[in-house]
């Protein structure tokens, strides 16, 4: 199923140019191409997902709780990357769906741990496969050894720009 998306051609580094005050007209193309990436990669997993019923807000919290159920609504929060309120939205929303089910802490009755309902757990046999093609799709052409290097070097630009900590999961998609 590899061949199911349209294939693009690669995008070529563009070279400098100055706009009519000197100013530099191709500053943005690092931003530019991993705004591209991240949106077609984005994009194809959402096509992939909705299939199953699952937005692609969701998928951002189910994969977190696949790797690690009975996350705090706080912990899911800092492994998502995304503010406590729109946790609260994206758990209503799974909730509604019966994909999880909140629990009050029985240590800490001020915590709520979030927990995978069997539907969210057998969701995870249908879904993960749809990310993994999607990868193999997007990789193509592309040694090992460049996606190590881009990897890394992405990783660099985060840690320059004060990126956040290591998330779990920081290797799989979206």
């Amino acid at each position: 199923m590899v061949g199911r998306f349209k294939r693009q051609e690669p995008m070529v580094a563009e070279p400098h140019r100055e706009d009519a005050d000197g100013l530099p007209q191709s500053g943005a193309a690092l931003p530019r191409a991993v705004r591209e990436a991240h949106r077609a990669i984005a994009r194809a997993l959402q096509l992939r997902i909705a299939d199953h019923g699952v937005s692609m807000g969701q998928w951002y919290f189910l994969r977190a709780l696949w790797e690690e159920d009975g996350l705090t609504q706080r912990e899911l929060s800092q492994r998502v990357g995304m503010m406590e309120p729109t946790t609260v939205t994206a758990l209503n929303n799974l909730e509604r769906c019966d994909l999880v089910q909140r629990v009050r802490n029985s240590h800490d009755r001020r915590k709520v741990n979030i927990y995978l309902t069997p539907k969210g757990k057998a969701l995870r046999a249908d879904i993960l496969p749809c990310a993994e093609e999607i990868d193999e799709t997007a990789t193509q052409g592309i040694s090992p050894g460049e996606l190590a290097l881009t990897v890394s070097v992405l990783r660099r630009v985060s840690a320059n720009l004060g990126g956040l900590p290591s998330i779990s999961g920081d290797d799989d998609l979206a």
